[in-house]
């Protein structure tokens, strides 16, 4: 019986021995469980200071609230003591070494990355806004969620090793007791059952949560059916969840307004054009910000002007936009004065960005027009943002900003965002606008240097056309000009100055202005480019050495080509020099065209090389058409192109040249601004019939004066001028006898009838005379002063041979002006 006894208490010792044991081991596993869980919840309260660090900052970043650094002031004076807490939570050498790895990385992200970043958002330094900045900081949190992560695994790869080690345990007692008790097995197999149903399955629970929270799956949630721990353990997973959920859709919507505030750097003010600006920042705001944009500038902005807007001045809408095909706002181009209600004028006129967040509710937006505002709200707009447009302090407009369903409303936050975006574009359209002053400028100098009417000569029926660059290349440096000269002659001449703006423009100016004076003194087309070649080089000269830095880049590239064209149309010969210009292209009466050939000389401001004229003998009726680079030579076709698309355009019918301009600029220039200043001057030549000149050759005889003079009042008797016999007569006598005098044979005597009467004596000296004023007693010296006095003018010009004087009559009234137009064929 003992021994029996004894076996049975052994028996019954090992049928609750065994459970005991197992249960004691299994309540060890329960101990390191909890502290696993105590440990992963103050590794997820450390892992919350990390996200309310950064959320915090970059809150203040984006919005310079003070509210937003509450949490993360918080979370600094917090991560030390719960850094310190994990450490000393963790009971595996791996886990206290991944706990002190955190630690540091914690302090080094404060130490090095978050406090200096709100100290330099605090002092307003712009690498705080950086692009860099934000993905360092990216770059360190994600850092520290894969560390997380890593602890994460690892604690619960230790708590899996003693969960496999208690539940072994418990299979080894429970067979060992399957002898035993029922009640022992049901005790041991029900409190087995209920650990695996109270801490097990929400752990586990847990665990899938927690890795589709850190898969990217924010909307992981756990359902807090438990109690106590385990429905702490639920509740601290949700807040964990409700927490990077919210901070995801802060960071989506910063790292929006970020992009669309850098498209708006980028994307406004590609161009120097104050419409276009504007058009830009409503393509960048829409959608993305509002769903319908109007921009008003001030009419004194779009024409360039620096004076700001009256209080009360209308202004014009150069753009507006918005989604859909309908937007129920007035077009571009419509004139606006805002009433003083309204939310655009108050921005306008106090400067101040203002917000209505409820338009079916706010009644001053629609004082301006009833019906407008029915359609705006029936396309479904509820918020309104106005913003004033202004740069450097002075206002230029208004931008409006509006949003219909189903986006949400605008609200305090949008206001700092709708003014920032608004700054950006406000520097963009005032740069336009200075431009455009800029550009108006040397374009108003640049036509004012310009001839301001081109009037047909007895030689030339003229026409022409200048077309400016476009806006991004500024006014250039092209010129044309139509030169009357002495015996019905005319000078042709065009030319081009390096450079664009204002200092070309003066350029221009300059050279026209000393072609003109070299012209007067009727100077062969070469020699006039030698003249000219001269001036060049000395403004170079003058103006370099005084210059400052800006202006010495510009005196720097200071140049021009030319082409000088004479024609004389009593001998229809047209002799031209050229300095480093197209040479012209002629258009014959039977429509065929060929450039002409000849020597090329350098452009102006080379100096030291010669320049060589070229003579053509033209038929009546023929078209010379000088034009400068610009009209040619573009980015997409070579100069060779041009030039054989020119003579096509040339050769095509047209009604007159006025017309023939128009086919040229249209088919060259095809509606589009050009790189470069395009001009074109067409002239087309006529003869002057034998009946409307006469010439003579004169012997160097005194006794023939008198016949010379005979012939003259023969001539103008032929021709109905008997009212000009006095003077003319004695023109031709005092011209004649200082010929013969003081002159070389061989002498010619020659009148014109022109829309003047010209009086020509040619001789074989290159003395040219002067106008003196003779004393009482001399006995000469008053002939040429008798001249000037009598005539309209006279002057003096070189010839291959020797040299010609010439004067001018005014025709008498009862002639008709235009009789020597009668003489030229036209051509059409």
């Amino acid at each position: 019986m003992l021994i029996a006894s004894s076996v049975l208490a052994m028996l019954v010792g090992l049928v609750f021995g065994a459970p005991f044991w197992a249960i004691t081991d299994l309540l060890r596993a329960t101990d390191a469980r909890e502290h696993t869980r105590v440990t992963l919840v103050e590794m997820n309260g450390l892992q919350k200071l990390v996200l309310d660090l950064e959320t915090g900052a970059r809150g203040y970043l984006i919005t310079r609230q003070q509210r937003f650094l509450q949490p993360w002031e918080a979370a600094r004076e917090a991560f030390p003591g719960e850094a310190r807490k994990v450490i000393a939570l963790a009971r595996t050498t791996e886990l206290r070494r991944q706990a002190v790895e955190i630690t540091g990385d914690g302090d080094s992200f404060l130490r090095d990355y978050s406090v200096p970043l709100v100290e330099a958002a605090k002092r307003g330094d712009p690498s705080a806004w950086s692009v860099a900045t934000t993905v360092e900081g990216k770059r360190r949190v994600d850092h520290f969620r894969s560390q997380f992560d890593r602890f994460d695994r690892e604690a619960r790869s230790i708590l899996a090793a003693q969960e496999q080690a208690a539940e072994a345990k418990v299979r080894w007692a429970t067979a060992a007791a399957a002898g035993g008790l029922v009640a022992s097995v049901l005790l041991i197999a029900g409190y087995n059952g209920y650990l695996t149903r109270a801490i097990v399955r929400p752990v586990r629970r847990a665990a899938a949560v927690a890795t589709r929270l850190a898969g990217g799956d924010l909307s992981a949630r756990m359902p807090e059916t438990g109690t106590g721990e385990i429905g702490e353990l639920e509740a601290a997973f949700n807040g964990m969840g409700s927490s990077l959920e919210e901070s995801r859709r802060l960071a989506d919507e910063a790292h929006m307004r970020l992009k669309l505030l850098y498209e708006a750097g980028t994307a406004v003010g590609t161009t120097l054009d104050v419409g276009r600006t504007a058009e830009e920042l409503v393509q960048v705001v829409v959608p993305e910000f509002a769903d319908f944009v109007t921009v008003d500038l001030s009419v004194s902005v779009q024409r360039g002007e620096e004076h700001p807007p009256a209080e009360w001045e209308q202004l014009c809408r150069v753009a507006r936009g918005g989604i859909g095909e309908v937007v129920p706002f007035q077009p571009a181009g419509s004139l606006i004065t805002w009433r003083p209600s309204t939310p655009q004028a108050s921005s306008l006129r106090h400067g101040i960005t203002m917000v209505e967040p409820d338009l079916r509710g706010g009644t001053a937006w629609r004082s301006q027009d009833g019906e407008e505002a029915a359609r705006i709200l029936d396309r479904g707009c509820h918020s309104l943002i106005t913003t004033p447009l202004s740069a450097h302090g002075m206002r230029m407009g208004v931008v409006s900003f509006w949003r219909s369903h189903p986006h949400e409303a605008f609200d305090d936050e949008d206001l700092s965002y709708a003014a920032e975006l608004v700054a950006k574009a406000g520097v963009a359209i005032d740069n336009a606008r200075r431009y455009t002053q800029e550009r108006d400028t040397a374009l108003t100098l640049q036509r004012s240097l310009l001839p301001q009417r081109l009037c047909d000569r007895p030689a030339v029926e003229i026409a022409s056309r200048y077309l400016p660059a476009g806006v991004q290349a500024g006014v250039g440096g092209d010129w044309f000009d139509v030169i009357p000269l002495s015996g019905c002659r005319v000078a042709l001449v065009i030319g081009d100055v390096v450079g664009h703006g204002i200092h070309a423009s003066a350029t221009m100016g300059r050279l026209r202005t000393a072609v003109r004076t070299l012209a007067d003194v009727d100077l062969p087309p070469d020699e006039l480019l030698t003249h000219l070649d001269d001036l060049v080089i000395h403004l170079l000269n003058e103006q370099q050495p005084g210059a400052s830095e800006g202006e010495a880049g510009i005196f720097g590239e200071l140049g021009a080509t030319c082409v000088y064209a004479v024609y004389d149309p009593v001998s229809r010969c047209c002799t031209m020099a050229t300095a480093g210009h197209f040479l012209p292209v002629l258009i014959m009466p039977d429509g065929t065209t060929e450039v002409v050939n000849g020597p090329v000389g350098p452009p102006l401001g080379i100096g030291g090389l010669p320049f060589e004229t070229t003579e053509l003998f033209l038929a009546p009726g023929s078209v010379i058409a000088l034009f400068t680079d610009g009209l040619v030579e573009v980015r997409d076709r070579d100069i060779e192109q041009g030039l054989a698309e020119l003579r096509r355009a040339l050769a095509m019918p047209a009604a007159s040249l006025e017309d023939a301009c128009d086919v040229v600029t249209g088919a060259l220039l095809d509606g589009r601004r050009a790189a470069d200043d395009a001009a074109l001057l067409l002239a087309r030549t006529g003869a002057l019939s034998a009946d409307r000149f006469a010439t003579w050759d004169v012997p160097a005889d005194p006794a023939r004066v008198s016949h010379a003079r005979r012939l003259a009042m023969d001539q103008l008797h032929a021709w109905g001028l008997d009212e000009m016999e006095f003077i003319t007569e004695l023109v031709v006598s005092e011209l004649v006898t200082n010929a013969i005098r003081h002159a070389a044979p061989p002498i010619q005597l020659r009148l014109i009838r022109g829309n003047t009467l010209i009086c020509e004596v040619s001789d074989g000296s290159s003395t040219a005379p002067h106008l003196r004023r003779a004393r009482v007693f001399d006995e000469g010296g008053r002939g040429l002063l008798l001249v000037a006095q009598l005539t309209q003018g006279w002057g003096t010009r070189q010839t291959t041979s020797g040299k010609t004087i010439w004067c001018e009559q005014v025709m008498p009234a009862s002639v008709p002006s235009d009789g020597a137009r009668e003489a030229f064929p036209e051509v059409v």
